[in-house]
């Protein structure tokens, strides 16, 4: 929570900023301040001589009377930018409701042998892994979960706001811990079902594949039903680049590369998406794998501030008035201490 202090003005939105523009009289408000005094007469007479007088003169008097004028500027400032009605988001916000502020996301990650395809490097699956990581690594207060998929699908770890746990799951994921195939609905079902009923009020899977849905019993498009029936928004990502790609291949001899085609149901993907209220994305490489992700946080941000905020937060000028205030208590004893018969 922003301190009552503050006085960051960069970090406030404003109300009424058309009184900003009074900001540009300060260069003439310091201009006629200091024509003022260098036009004030003297409030004592002196008989002596001239050069007597100068050695009673005390430089730096001159300065601190710049100095005050100076600070009657950054008080008029102050009171300009307080009329303005300054406000910030942040400062709406209790920290301590960050919980209940966050998001439900469970990742659920195509682990199927073609994600060791190579056109990206090393693989596509390791670089998902290190996408999906860095996606953590930004995450303050929501809970993440774990669901990674081929043939069948299982939980690697459910919504947790341990986020290390997490990580180290990404870590374990290999490809022949499971059954062989692509079961996309399977996959989606067993990550809505990680939503529980005491999940926060924002709910999220992020789907990731390169393939189409060719194994398990659940249908891609049903298991969207699901989600969208639980108020559960579903991302999709289609990981691969156009054309062919090195792609495993197993034979009696073991495992070898062959250059074939790259072939995603992004139809399919994208009907998941409509569903369900999310969106489906096209990842060609790592740069791009990495924005999506970058733009989902982006649309689920969004959609926290318009839930968290359901009418704009009440003004806050206090910070600029107390320090006007404070402020001028300190001119006028500046100008007590040093110009008492003005003060």
């Amino acid at each position: 929570m922003l301190t009552n202090w503050n006085i960051a003005f960069w970090e406030y939105e404003f109300y009424a900023p058309a009184w900003l523009s009074l900001l540009i009289l300060s260069p003439a408000l310091l201009w006629i301040l200091n024509r003022s005094f260098n036009n004030h007469k003297g409030s004592l007479k002196y008989s002596g001589l001239i050069n007597d007088q100068r050695k009673l003169h005390n430089p730096n008097i001159r300065r601190i009377r710049y100095g005050i004028n100076f600070g009657w500027v950054l008080v008029y400032c102050l009171l300009v930018t307080a009329l303005a009605k300054p406000f910030h988001w942040q400062g709406n916000e209790d920290p301590d409701e960050n919980y209940k502020n966050g998001i439900d996301i469970i990742l659920a990650m195509d682990v199927s042998a073609s994600m060791l395809a190579m056109d990206f490097k090393p693989n596509r699956l390791e670089v998902a892994k290190e996408v999906a990581k860095d996606f953590i690594d930004g995450r303050s207060s929501d809970r993440i979960g774990l669901v990674i998929y081929s043939g069948e699908a299982y939980t690697a770890c459910p919504a947790t706001l341990d986020y290390s746990i997490v990580k180290q799951q990404l870590d374990l994921i290999g490809t022949t811990r499971l059954d062989a195939g692509t079961a996309i609905g399977t996959g989606l079902g067993t990550a809505v079902t990680r939503l529980r009923s005491d999940s926060l009020s924002s709910k999220v899977i992020i789907l990731l594949t390169d393939g189409s849905n060719n194994a398990g019993e659940i249908d891609p498009l049903t298991a969207a039903e699901l989600a969208r029936s639980k108020s559960i928004r579903v991302y999709t990502i289609g990981v691969g680049s156009t054309g062919e790609a090195p792609t495993p291949v197993i034979t009696p001899f073991g495992i070898r590369y062959e250059n074939l085609p790259v072939e995603i149901d992004e139809k399919t993907l994208q009907k998941i998406a409509q569903a369900t209220g999310g969106k489906y994305f096209r990842a060609q490489d790592e740069i791009v794998l990495k924005t999506i992700y970058a733009e989902i946080e982006r649309l689920e941000k969004r959609r926290m501030i318009g839930k968290q905020f359901q009418h704009d937060p009440p003004a806050t000028p206090q910070a600029f008035l107390k320090w006007a205030l404070l402020l001028s208590f300190l001119l006028w004893v500046i100008k007590l201490i040093y110009f008492k018969r003005e003060a």
